[in-house]
């Protein structure tokens, strides 16, 4: 398992902080957590909404590829829906380049009707639109003289250059929440999964493991799963410090999905989000943290946090870390990186007892 932080850039709940600030700190903790030994750097894509904003992840790592030339640079993800398939091949072949081969590329097809809305989009098109594009990036990147004539986007005997680095492409990560038709679909095809510990997951990551051995290709599939992370060295002050924040951070989730909640959004694309949401409102910090749901304590208690949760789902290939969640000061989320950087990832991750290895196609 290697380890990443997973950067959001939010300002909500916060007094009088101005949107530098938001992406100064967050990118300060993003070099630390490079110079501390993490293997990748992921990114959300959300507009219009200070629970996040990253317009533009691809823009956003070409920056992180200039700064910390060591590490990884992973989209979490590119929403494939609001794009033109043509710019995204070309932004991120062009990211792929520049880094030297370092891009971990996730896409994934949305979730807030509001950024639909903004974008003039129905949410009932949201799959095709995601598939469709999906197929057109995947033949960009690894096809030149390429065409495709779909229902949104049509081309015709294009080559996107550049060519990236990695061949024949970046490798995929799709993002899944809840859809076991999107667990089986990133099976089904050989990409890589991106997840988070909130939910039934267990039965749908197996689900994913079984599809892609049933599928025929080689391995168990490849697995990101994203937590929050809080290290101290009192187990006390780490729950206390954490505990706001973290219901911080859902109060922010809550508003702004609070319409799939209130049932204001019905999609075909979207079966049973309404419970989703409503059920996301009920997370329990105490008992994420008995799950291992949430790494939050000192170190050992979160190696055991680590361990319970391996336990429970099985292994799995990378952890992506928020450090800054909710109103989590930047003192206080750069003094737990660094602690767990210097206490955990040596001696409990093995990944780090060799060089970092870099993302090949898949």
């Amino acid at each position: 398992m290697d380890v990443g932080m997973m950067m959001v850039f939010a300002s909500y709940g916060w007094d009088n902080c101005s949107d530098d600030r938001v992406w100064d700190e967050e990118i300060r903790l993003a070099r630390i957590a490079a110079d501390s030994g993490f293997d990748c750097l992921w990114s959300a894509e959300h507009h219009f909404n200070d629970y996040s904003f990253v317009p533009d992840n691809l823009a956003l790592m070409m920056h992180l590829a200039a700064l910390c030339p060591d590490v990884d640079l992973g989209t979490a993800a590119v929403i494939l829906p609001w794009h033109d398939p043509l710019r995204v091949a070309e932004n991120a072949a062009v990211l792929d380049m520049v880094s030297g081969g370092r891009l971990r590329f996730g896409m994934g097809r949305g979730l807030a009707r509001r950024e639909f809305a903004a974008f003039r989009l129905n949410m009932d098109e949201s799959r095709a639109r995601f598939h469709e594009g999906l197929d057109q990036v995947d033949l960009l990147l690894t096809q030149e003289g390429a065409s495709h004539r779909g229902q949104f986007h049509s081309f015709e005997n294009v080559t996107s250059l550049p060519r990236p680095t990695q061949k024949p492409r970046p490798k995929f990560y799709i993002a899944a929440t809840q859809t076991m038709e999107s667990f089986e679909f990133a099976a089904r095809r050989g990409y890589s999964l991106m997840t988070i510990p909130i939910g039934p997951i267990k039965p749908l990551v197996a689900r994913y493991r079984e599809v892609w051995r049933e599928s025929g290709h080689p391995g168990d599939g490849e697995i990101m799963i994203a937590f929050h992370l809080f290290c101290d060295q009192s187990g006390k002050r780490a729950r206390d410090v954490a505990r706001d924040p973290y219901y911080q951070y859902f109060r922010v989730m809550n508003e702004s999905t609070r319409d799939w909640a209130e049932g204001k959004v019905q999609s075909k694309d979207y079966r049973d989000y309404d419970k989703s949401m409503s059920k996301m409102s009920e997370s329990n910090f105490e008992d994420q943290i008995e799950k291992g749901s949430v790494w939050v304590g000192t170190p050992d208690e979160i190696r055991q946090n680590i361990a319970r949760f391996i336990d429970f789902m099985g292994p799995f290939e990378h952890a992506s870390l928020q450090v800054n969640f909710g109103h989590m000061g930047y003192e206080d989320a750069r003094r737990s990186m660094q602690l767990f950087a210097s206490e955990v990832l040596p001696d409990f991750l093995p990944a780090h007892a060799a060089p970092p290895r870099k993302a090949q196609a898949g």
